[in-house]
């Protein structure tokens, strides 16, 4: 039987700021969608821990998390004019990242199948030196080192379907060989970054993928994507443990994304990363909760991807598809199968075979 754990605690709501669109109401959404979906007796809960000061600065430089942590429990304020912190923001980003943590150690010990870290403040706009885009930490990045370094993986992949870039997440990672930095995002779009031509640099050569999509995708275009571009880098990288910067941020009611994904559509790209875990790495899948702002949205798509963790159908779109043009994705395919090296060393392998 499919055993999907959920890693969550209320820490995380002493992180908020009245009218910002990244407050404790997202999770007190989630809560509320997981309770009307009657899946929690189905459900493993595993309780989070705080991050400890080794596992952060095998990512972060240790004088920018002196300072953040000083700069919170000084009583906080505007990081940036996206960024905010207050005097429980630096425990609750420390058990944000633990949350990322304990589902490796979950997943990896045989404790569940999957999981996914219902944490906050999320983390992937944050690089090594700077917090920015409504994150503190980089959990995922934290998260992916440690099953590295903890558990002696040689390669696992990052793919991150928020709307947004994972710019921190991938500066992170640009020279690193043993991880595989996967985003499809809008473009042109905060924070600026994920060219196509970010292709990783040298040990990493080759180990950034960024798919740039123009404002206005749905289900048809990111379905595209990932039966095209995604799921076949991966199978060519073959992981052995797969994560998610899962961020519903480009469903088209949200208010900070120009996307018009549906819940049905993101499901859609949970099943086949969920499948692709199940034919490369043993199902081994974790998800981070990234941004995602509207909050029954929120709600709806956390369900829908757990159903899909379970191993079921991920049921009705309680929201419905948005009909719009559905600008063409076929450049940026046709681009990245025609000059990324993932791409081209899986021509050269096959040619030779």
């Amino acid at each position: 039987m499919m055993t999907t754990a959920i890693l969550t605690d209320q820490r995380y709501a002493a992180h908020t700021y009245p009218g910002h669109v990244e407050r404790a109401e997202r999770l007190f959404a989630i809560e509320k969608a997981l309770d009307a979906s009657e899946l929690r007796d189905d459900l493993l809960v595993i309780a989070p821990r705080a991050a400890r000061p080794a596992e952060l600065t095998a990512i972060h430089a240790p004088t920018f998390l002196q300072s953040i942590e000083r700069f919170g429990t000084h009583g906080g304020g505007s990081l940036d004019p996206d960024t905010y912190m207050n005097e429980a923001s630096w425990e609750a980003a420390t058990w944000s990242a633990g949350a990322a943590l304990r589902a490796v150690e979950a997943v990896m010990g045989g404790e569940c199948q999957n999981a996914f870290a219902l944490a906050r403040p999320p983390g992937h706009h944050a690089t090594a030196n700077q917090a920015m885009g409504f994150c503190l930490l980089n959990n995922i990045a934290i998260a992916a080192r440690y099953a590295l370094d903890q558990f002696g993986l040689e390669r696992v992949a990052i793919v991150d379907y928020d709307v947004h870039h994972g710019n921190g997440t991938q500066d992170i990672f640009y020279y690193e060989p043993r991880v595989l930095f996967c985003s499809t995002h809008a473009w042109p779009c905060y924070p600026g970054t994920g060219p196509a031509t970010d292709m990783g640099a040298g040990a990493g050569s080759g180990t950034t993928l960024n798919v740039p999509l123009p404002l206005g995708v749905g289900d048809k275009g990111y379905i595209q994507v990932f039966e095209r571009v995604i799921v076949p880098a991966l199978r060519h990288w073959q992981p052995q443990l797969i994560f998610v910067s899962a961020g519903y941020d480009a469903h088209w009611s949200d208010p900070i994304g120009p996307m018009v994904l549906s819940v049905a559509g993101y499901a859609q790209l949970t099943r086949m990363l969920y499948d692709s875990a199940a034919e490369l790495c043993a199902g081994r899948l974790i998800l981070v909760l990234e941004g995602g702002y509207n909050l029954e949205a929120l709600g709806a798509c956390v369900v829908a991807a757990l159903r899909v963790l379970l191993g079921r159908d991920p049921g009705k779109d309680p929201l419905g598809v948005i009909t719009a043009p559905a600008p063409d994705v076929s450049g940026i395919i046709a681009q990245l199968l025609s000059r990324h090296p993932l791409f081209l060393s899986a021509h050269r392998s096959t040619a030779e075979a």
